[in-house]
Parts: structure tokens; sequence; C-alpha cells
């Protein structure tokens, strides 16, 4: 081969490089994502319509956004568990580690559960002991001294072992990610370096989204998380306004953040969340 070819081709090396440089920064300079996504339909009381396809959907545009996704649909408590445990392992190795649920929740005494779809749950007692515990991995991500937690919960806010639905003004009647409309998850204190995303907000309702394939929670999230440039407590805010004004105020999705820098899911040309340079690639300091 002459030299002249040889050139060419290592200019073109180094031009597509470059071109693919970029993207490959956005996903790893933060030291790595990592999701856990669990989507809960399936149970024997009070099925949901709606958890598996948000599941897959919000999967989907995690693994473009550079995450590795640990994914689990319609699971027992082993399954969720060991899912967890693997989640954990994995969070230590990486710098942004997001938890996203679909799927029945409820609170015990100020601590909140995920709860799987092949247990049979009679009461309060055995929401704890056959659910996995939301409260407990809050806690030990929170001991991570580095980098960005982030959990999404588009979970019923109620006991969901009781009335499921009601009906609205024109007469369709709206199934409940929920049950009891005076209960709801415990409220959360996150600790440092996390954000906690819930659907509704406190002691409300959440809607099981009957009209699309999404509830309208994780529709209007997939709506905006690819945003170039969106810090994510911005992203949470579109979010929350989206589903109020959908819902004529009857679903209002609520955080607790203790985040110290900016992270977005798409940084803007440079790495940067809205132009703020330097701390947009996911590691929030502390």
């Amino acid at each position: 081969m002459s030299a002249p070819i040889v050139r060419r081709c290592i200019w073109l090396l180094v031009a597509v490089t470059a071109w693919l440089l970029p993207g490959l920064a956005s996903a790893r300079a933060d030291g790595g994502r990592v999701a856990l996504v669990i989507g809960n339909a399936d149970y024997r009381q009070a099925p949901l319509k709606n958890p598996v396809n948000d599941a897959r959907a919000v999967a989907s545009a995690l693994h473009g956004l550079g995450f590795d996704v640990i994914m689990r649909e319609n699971a027992d408590l082993g399954e969720m568990l060991e899912a967890i445990r693997q989640f954990s392992i994995a969070a230590r190795r990486n710098q942004v580690r997001l938890l996203y649920y679909a799927g029945h929740g409820a609170q015990v005494e100020g601590r909140n559960y995920l709860i799987p779809v092949s247990e049979k749950i009679s009461g309060d007692d055995d929401i704890a002991r056959k659910s996995a515990d939301m409260s407990e991995l809050v806690n030990q991500l929170g001991q991570l001294e580095e980098g960005t937690n982030i959990l999404i919960l588009d979970a019923c806010r109620n006991n969901p072992y009781k009335a499921a639905g009601f009906k609205t003004a024109d007469g369709r009647v709206i199934r409940l990610r929920g049950s009891m409309l005076n209960s709801g998850l415990a409220r959360v204190q996150a600790p440092n370096g996390t954000v906690v995303a819930f659907s509704t907000a406190p002691g409300a309702i959440a809607m099981d989204g009957q009209n699309y394939a999404n509830s309208l929670y994780t529709k209007h999230l997939l709506d905006h998380i690819g945003t170039p440039g969106l810090p994510v407590e911005q992203l949470f805010k579109r979010v929350r306004i989206a589903v109020a004004r959908d819902t004529r105020r009857m679903q209002i999705p609520w955080e607790s953040s203790s985040l110290m820098g900016e992270f977005c899911f798409r940084p803007a040309h440079g790495g940067a969340c809205n132009g703020v340079g330097g701390i947009g690639l996911g590691i929030a300091p502390r």
C-alpha cells in the first residue's frame, strides 16, 4: 500500500474517532452508569396495566443514555431481592446509580416497600415481611461517598389491597396504583447525593394510564429524559407540570433531593448541564 493511501486511511480513522469520542465521553466520563429497572403488573390482587410497558420503555431509554441496565418483569420476592443485591454490588463500581420501579408499593410504620407480584398479602405485617424494603436501599446508597443516586418510583402511593379505583365525572373508571385515598408512601429524606422521585405526592393517588401504553408519569418522564443539558431536578419539574396539567391537578409528582451539583442524563455540547461547565457529567459533588 502506498504512503499517500496509508496517510488517507490514518486521517479517516482519526476523523471517525473524533466524531465518536464526544458520544463515548458523555456516556462514560461519569465513571459508569448502572440502573435497576423493575416493572410489576401481574398481581394476584389488584393487577395493573402499564408497569411492564413502563419498565421496558425506561430500560430502553436508559440503554441509549449509557446505562448498564438490570431488568426484571413481574418479579417475585426472591427475584427482586436478588436484583437489588446485584444492583447494590454494581453501585459501588459506578458513579451514577438509578432505580426505576413501576408497580404496587406501600408504607408500613414510616418505611416504604416495593411489592412483588406473587405474594399473598392480607395486611401490613405481610407487606413488611413479603416485600422489598425501599427505605433500606435508600440508606445503603446514601452511604456511598461519591456519585449520584436517582430513585424513581412510579408506584402506588397507597396500600393496594383495599378499594382499587374511582369514577371520573364522565363515568370512566380510573385504576389506581394504590387504594386507600387517605394513605400513601412515607416521606423520604433523601441522603446526600440522592434524589428520590415519586409519581405523586404523599397521601395522594397515582393513575395507571388507562388511555396510554405507559402511565402518565412515565410517559412524560420519557418525553424529557433525553433532553440535552437538562438538569435532573428540572426534568422532574417538567414531568410534574405535565402530569398535573393532564390530570387537572389530581396527581402531582413529588421529589426529595439532596443533590449538591448538577446531573443531566444527556449532557449538552461540552459535557455541560444547561451551560454549566464541568459538573454536568453525572457526578454530584458531596
